[in-house]
């Protein structure tokens, strides 16, 4: 019998050496390597006439050897080869650089099949580090070749080589994961013909096929799970009443600014969700300052003035700290008790706020991943609210709200997400969504530049900082990396700033690799205005408000994601001042063109996040990995979105019809389902 599940280094052709090399990549089963999926394809499989090739194209030609190998040595042991071949089209120069071995490879007059990237220049057709084969054989030749990931020192040909290996093993062992009935009704290929069709296609529609199999059962597979959470939810949970006396517009009509349209529909969602006996599960997505804290803190009054405690979950100290102050404002005045609970706090005033919280003396309870300890014991939790979802697993969301009797649940998210992903990433919660902005918001003014423009930029910050403004600028990377030559580190960059451009300045640097109080004391200098110019990696993308900065530089823009862009960009334009973000980019590419466009032009987060998922695919879109939800290791649900609604469709049929997956013909999507998510969440 095949056991999928033994170590990949006991595979022809891994050994010691290998598997240290394939675990960076997530491969350490056979499992693993048969699903580790090729991110590309190239078609060599139809050979093109001399006279046919275009500059900058890869393609393959069928030719005979004209001529031996030419060498040339250069400095440093640098070596060049040369050698010419012909088809009955024209001749083709084929150039190799340090590969000596090739030197005696090849005979006047034989045929072989090339295949590499063409350069023509001045009539001059030349093709550089081609890989070949003799006439009659199809190793790197005549057929289509999966390119993978790679990690350094694993080279395509290694790894193609070891899935082959990996694939003689299982193929025709293989047992069926989908069932019978599901593979006719919507025409699916088998999983074993799938499985060589993904890695080694015998063609383009046969790759089709096999592709369309395994997004099919990716999705189907997250669909069932979070669907079968949320009918658990909905079918075999009481959740609190609350009471329907307790009026929202108590403290609606007290608030010194009037709601948006979208706040009053969210608000009135929530309210019917709060008074009905099942427990509410609603994720709140409102674009950066639309205000969706606003709308916890209504929803928290209900909760406390009908007797219960309420949970609120940010990921950082300092936002912790800004809603304590918000919740505080607005609350105080109807006698609600808020109180803060952070990681690093005295044990004395920690063991006050426990205390408290168990007597049932703390209506409202801010604080961090603090809240998740075993021994933050509440009297009566009946509201859980978690800030910026995409921090916390559903492992950890799972964890607070088992510290209640089916507390009701409410997840806000700043993070635009396409309602297609959001409905795959959040299956299980029902979703609202706060679409405008308070009329009171200025634009944002947006401009991409390209690096010429950096001594102007600095200039610009120089000004505005005279008037008595601050800025942020952001670099994707903590320090130097050799695999980004062009890109300036945030400590290089913020060392500059201080030393060299702006001495007469106080100059910040802030990172991810920094301890949380260290952070926190940045923050909160910026915060006062006692740093200028604050120099960070994305660490700042998540909400503290400072009011008083209104310029957010993106340095090497291009690094970046749609999606966190314009997370960045919302950290200004939080006070009076007209805000500015400006993109400093490299590259000409079409994909980075249409992205600096995009910023320009929009500044609606969710026509930016679609933009994001069709650029880049949902694999980068989101680290689907902090979600406690398996990585898509296929699907892209871009273009994916007609298999997705397929799946829609099947999975609520199976959910009516067998909700716990436990009639016979469903046994194996039930064992589908239990594996992928087994670590994750328990079905």
């Amino acid at each position: 019998m095949l056991d999928l599940k033994q170590d990949v280094q006991y595979v022809k052709g891994v050994g010691p050496n290998n598997v240290v090399l394939l675990q960076k990549l997530g491969i350490n089963t056979l499992e693993d390597l048969i699903t580790f999926f090729p991110r590309n394809y190239e078609d060599r499989s139809k050979p093109k006439k001399i006279n046919e090739l275009v500059d900058g194209e890869e393609a393959l030609i069928d030719v005979i050897c004209a001529s031996n190998m030419n060498e040339t040595r250069f400095a440093r042991n640098k070596v060049m080869l040369k050698m010419l071949v012909r088809d009955d089209t024209g001749d083709c120069v084929l150039t190799w650089f340090n590969q000596t071995y090739l030197k005696n490879k090849f005979k006047v007059g034989e045929r072989y099949q090339f295949y590499g990237k063409v350069n023509i220049k001045y009539g001059r057709i030349e093709m550089t580090r081609p890989v070949f084969d003799k006439e009659g054989l199809s190793k790197n030749t005549g057929k289509i070749i999966p390119i993978y990931p790679l990690t350094f020192n694993l080279s395509q040909n290694k790894l193609r080589n070891i899935i082959e290996n990996g694939l003689k093993v299982a193929l025709g062992k293989l047992e069926e994961t989908i069932p019978e009935y599901i593979l006719k009704e919507y025409n699916l290929e088998e999983i074993n013909k799938a499985t060589k069709q993904i890695h080694f296609p015998d063609d383009f529609t046969e790759y089709s096929k096999a592709r369309r199999r395994f997004v099919f059962e990716e999705l189907l597979t997250v669909q069932l799970a979070l669907s079968s959470l949320k009918s658990r939810y909905d079918k075999e949970v009481d959740g609190i009443e609350f009471d329907k006396n307790v009026k929202m517009s108590d403290v609606i009509n007290s608030l010194p600014f009037k709601l948006t349209k979208a706040q009053l529909r969210v608000l009135e969602e929530i309210d019917r969700d709060m008074e009905s006996n099942k427990p509410m599960n609603r994720l709140l997505q409102g674009d950066v300052g639309s205000g969706k804290t606003i709308v916890s803190i209504i929803s928290s009054y209900k909760a406390a003035k009908c007797g219960y405690q309420t949970a609120i979950m940010a990921p950082t100290a300092i936002l912790a700290e800004q809603h304590i102050n918000n919740f505080t404002k607005t609350l105080e005045k109807f006698g609600i008790r808020c109180e803060l609970l952070l990681g690093g706090m005295r044990a004395k005033k920690r063991a006050e706020v426990l205390e408290k919280l168990k007597n049932g003396e703390i209506d409202i309870l801010v604080g961090t991943h603090a809240l998740l300890v075993e021994d933050v014991e509440f009297k009566n939790l009946g509201l859980v609210v978690t800030d910026e979802q995409h921090r916390f697993g559903v492992r950890q969301r799972a964890s607070i709200v088992g510290k209640g009797a089916n507390p009701d649940v409410l997840v806000m998210t700043a993070t635009p997400i396409p309602r297609t992903l959001a409905l795959i990433l959040y299956g299980d919660l029902d979703i609202s969504i706060i679409d405008e902005l308070p009329p009171n918001r200025k634009k944002i003014e947006t401009y991409p530049v390209t690096k010429n423009y950096e001594r102007r930029v600095e200039e610009f910050i120089r000004a505005n900082v005279q008037k008595g403004r601050q800025a942020y600028v952001v670099c994707p990377l903590v320090e130097e990396s050799e695999e980004y030559e062009n890109c300036k580190s945030a400590t290089e960059l913020a060392e500059e700033y201080q030393n060299k451009i702006f001495p007469e300045l106080n100059v910040a640097c802030l990172h991810g690799k920094m301890k949380q109080k260290d952070k926190d004391e940045i923050m909160e200098k910026f915060k006062d205005g006692e740093i200028q110019i604050l120099v960070s990696t994305t660490v700042i993308e998540v909400g503290v408000d400072v009011p008083n900065a209104n310029i957010m530089v993106v340095q090497n823009a291009e690094r970046f994601g749609l999606a966190q862009l314009h997370q960045l960009r919302g950290r200004v334009g939080r006070g009076e001042y007209q805000s500015y973000c400006i993109l400093i980019y490299e590259g000409n590419s079409k994909t980075t063109r249409e992205r600096m466009k995009t910023m320009k032009e929009t500044d609606n987060g969710f026509i930016v996040a679609e933009k994001d998922l069709e650029l880049r695919g949902s694999g980068e879109f989101f680290g689907t990995r902090q979600h406690g939800l398996p990585e898509f290791k296929i699907a892209n649900l871009f273009e994916d979105v007609a298999i997705l609604k397929e799946v829609q469709d099947l999975a609520q049929k199976i959910e009516e019809e067998d909700p716990r997956l436990e009639k016979v013909e469903n046994r194996k999507l039930h064992k589908l389902v239990e594996e992928k998510f087994e670590d994750r969440i328990s079905i």
